[in-house]
């Protein structure tokens, strides 16, 4: 009867360890829940204006389908020179 006292405590043992993981996973995941719904809450929010201008400030100006097909067919310099230029004009733009 020894051998079943030990696998009973042994089961017991595993169950109560079980118990505490689901414990422990539940608190998790209900934490995660409360965040994804402050998350979803702020995304549903409207923008203040003051937002909306940093938001626009922050954006990187992109081309236009236009202007990136002028870019291809443009000639291409061989030498650093022209590298430098091209870098140097995009440091020049100012957006308003």
């Amino acid at each position: 009867m020894s051998d079943d006292d030990d696998r009973v405590d042994e089961l017991e043992d595993r169950v109560a360890e079980l118990e505490a993981t689901v414990r422990g996973l539940t608190e998790e995941l209900v934490d995660a829940s409360e965040r994804i719904r402050t998350l979803e809450a702020e995304l549903d929010r409207t923008p203040s204006t003051a937002e909306l201008r940093e938001a626009r400030e922050e954006a990187p100006v992109e081309p236009d389908d236009e202007t990136a097909d002028h870019d291809d067919e443009a000639p291409k310099s061989t030498g650093d020179d022209a590298d430098d230029n091209e870098e140097s004009g995009l440091d020049d733009i100012i957006v308003a």
